[in-house]
C-alpha cells in the first residue's frame, strides 16, 4: 500500500506542475518522458538479463506463455461487451474496438477517431489511458491480492513499456519477461482488431 501511495502522490505532483505550466514547456521541448521511459526499460532489461531464474520461468512455461496474451485479449473484449450497453450510441462492434485497444491508447484512439469520429475516439482514449494509470497506481495491490499475473493483465499492451517497471517491481523479475512478451503480442493485435471490430459494428 505504501508503494501505491507514493506512486499516486508522484502522479498528483506531476498533474499539479502540469496545470501550473511550471515544467510542461521544458518537457515538451526535450521529450524527457520518452528518455525516462527508455532509461527505465534499459534498467529493467539489465535486471531481467542478470537473473537466471527469469529465463528458467520461460523454459518452464514453454508454449503456455502464449495463453497469457490470449487470455488478456479475451478478457478485455468480454469486459468491453459487458460495459458497452451502458453507453448510449455505442454499438457492440464499437465497444469491442475500444476494448481491443488493450491499453494502447495512442494508436487505438487515432484509428477509432479516423474511422468513427471524435466522440468515440475520446471514449477510447479515456478507457485505454485509464487502464494504464490504474496499473501504475495499483500494481502492488493487484499482485498481492489477485496474483502475479494480475498486473500484466491490467497493463495489457502497456506491459511491454510504460507499466513494465511496476510489473517487474511487484510481480517479480520472473514475470517481467512474460509481461514483455504479452505486451508485444497485444500491441501487434491492436491495428488489426480495432478496424475489424469497427467494420463489424
Amino acid at each position: 500500500m505504501k508503494n501505491s501511495l507514493i506512486i499516486i502522490l508522484v502522479f498528483i505532483a506531476g498533474v499539479l506542475l502540469g496545470t501550473q505550466h511550471l515544467l510542461s514547456d521544458f518537457l515538451a521541448r526535450v521529450d524527457m518522458i520518452l528518455y525516462a521511459l527508455y532509461g527505465l526499460l534499459f534498467l529493467v532489461g539489465i535486471d531481467i538479463g542478470s537473473n537466471p531464474s527469469a529465463w528458467l520461468t520461460i523454459k518452464k512455461l514453454n508454449l503456455k506463455i502464449v495463453l497469457v496474451p490470449v487470455s488478456i485479449a479475451l478478457g478485455s473484449l468480454l469486459g468491453a461487451a459487458m460495459v458497452s450497453p451502458f453507453f448510449a450510441n455505442v454499438s457492440w462492434g464499437d465497444g469491442f474496438a475500444i476494448g481491443a485497444g488493450f491499453g494502447y491508447y495512442s494508436l487505438s484512439s487515432i484509428i477509432i477517431t479516423q474511422i468513427k469520429g471524435d466522440a468515440l475516439g475520446v471514449i477510447a482514449l479515456l478507457a485505454n489511458l485509464s487502464r494504464e494509470i490504474f496499473t501504475l497506481l495499483f500494481a502492488s495491490l493487484l499482485a498481492r491480492f489477485l496474483g502475479k499475473l494480475a498486473p500484466i493483465a491490467a497493463g495489457g499492451a502497456t506491459a511491454m513499456d510504460t507499466t513494465l517497471p511496476v510489473i517487474a517491481r511487484f510481480s517479480g523479475k520472473d514475470y517481467a519477461i512474460i509481461a514483455f512478451f504479452s505486451g508485444i503480442v497485444l500491441t501487434v493485435l491492436v491495428p488489426f482488431l480495432v478496424p475489424l471490430f469497427l467494420s463489424l459494428g
